[in-house]
């Protein structure tokens, strides 16, 4: 609708057009929905690649994200068991000082 292609929305609406399906759309594929208009299956074919390149891009930015967390669940797993060790030879040297007396 936002394309004024508003006369398609029925048949889309019949064929259980989700958006899911909307991305596998090619150009036989509208023409079989009823779009006979070649201008009208450029522009759907224009805003699907356009809404494909946009999904690529946030599906990247999700992984770079993932990735960023993972990196950093690391390092703070490394730090906690820097900690501990510290705290295990301070413990153990203060037992072995108990045990020389």
């Amino acid at each position: 609708m936002s394309l004024n292609l508003e006369q398609y929305v029925s048949e889309f609406s019949a064929q259980n057009i989700n958006g899911e399906h909307l991305l596998q759309l090619d150009g036989s594929k509208l023409k079989a929905l009823g779009m006979t208009s070649s201008q009208d299956r450029a522009i759907i074919k224009k805003k699907l690649k356009e809404m494909k390149a946009s999904l690529e891009k946030a599906r990247k930015a999700q992984e770079k994200m993932e990735k960023q967390r993972e990196k950093l669940r690391k390092k703070e797993q490394e730090q906690l068991q820097r900690k501990l060790k510290k705290t295990d030879k301070s413990t153990s040297d203060a037992t072995e000082g108990t045990n020389e007396q």
